[in-house]
């Protein structure tokens, strides 16, 4: 079992005839058993054609009625993306993959709002996806570095999530499911919701937290991981070096008043038992040696 998406699950692109919708649709279409998974696309202005086989639709709720799709991956320029999520939570949509990056933050407070109490979960934006290697991915990530295993990813780096699996790799270690949920300060599901999903997932192992300076999500999960995780959790925290006030990476990566800092994380997430490594390149053999 895998979560949040997996060989069954029925796909749309928002955005997919724009040339990013187009690349990664094709991309991930060819992973695994995409050509099954991804069912839709959807714009506005060309209902009615198709992308290399896929059909278009106007709305959202149309493709949903048409083609059974609860999943949806967008692509939309920033200026119009926390619509385009609006669109999906109305029409219930499961599960939303934001890959937009640069979505104002005041759009994307507003759409936090009206997702209170909606029942579709959002991933991003500003983040690579998700992929349930060898069955499923949906997003940007490269998908020959994966391979099915026992170990959940979560990071709120793409990169780090990239460098992460080959590490793993590189050990012979496969993972279950691996989740970028993006680093902006307004986003869909945080490290806690993710980690008690691989909580509750009887093939995942062991999970592989990557966390960024700025806010408080990654202590948040640390004390939920000491009092209720049944699995093994090694952590990194990117941006060690960074001085206070000042941004790095993402838009969420930001200091403010004290808070947020790589070493009050790491002190956080290891006097909760988390193993963490101060060095990106011992992220795998970290892992390792807590299975």
């Amino acid at each position: 079992m895998s979560i949040l998406i997996n060989k069954n699950s029925r796909v749309m692109t928002q955005g997919i005839t724009g040339k990013t919708g187009q690349f990664h649709t094709r991309l991930c279409r060819d992973y695994a058993n995409g050509q099954q998974c991804f069912v839709a696309g959807v714009n506005p202005k060309k209902p009615g054609e198709q992308f290399e086989g896929i059909p278009i639709f106007a709305t959202v709720q149309e493709a949903k009625e048409a083609t059974g799709a609860t999943v949806s991956v967008i692509y939309v320029p920033p200026g119009f993306a926390a619509a385009a999520i609006d669109e999906a939570v109305e029409a219930e949509l499961d599960l939303a993959i934001c890959i937009t990056e640069g979505i104002p933050v005041r759009d994307m407070l507003r759409t936090r709002y009206k997702m209170e109490g909606r029942k579709t979960l959002l991933i991003g934006p500003n983040c690579p996806g998700i992929i349930t290697p060898d069955e499923i991915k949906i997003g940007i990530m490269p998908g020959y570095i994966h391979q099915k295993g026992r170990i959940g990813v979560v990071s709120r780096s793409g990169t780090l999530t990239y460098e992460a699996v080959a590490q793993l790799m590189a050990l012979g270690l496969g993972q279950s499911t691996c989740v970028g949920i993006g680093g902006d300060p307004i986003n869909g599901l945080k490290h806690l919701d993710v980690m008690k999903l691989f909580n509750d997932d009887a093939e995942t192992d062991a999970v592989l937290m990557v966390g960024e300076i700025g806010g408080t999500d990654e202590e948040d999960c640390a004390r939920w991981i000491k009092d209720n995780m049944k699995k093994p959790v090694i952590g990194f925290i990117a941006g060690l070096a960074a001085p206070p006030g000042k941004r790095m990476g993402h838009a969420g990566a930001i200091i403010a008043g004290g808070q947020g800092t790589a070493q009050e994380k790491i002190a956080v997430m290891e006097e909760c038992g988390i193993r963490v490594t101060r060095n990106p390149a011992e992220m795998g053999k970290l892992l390792k040696s807590v299975l």
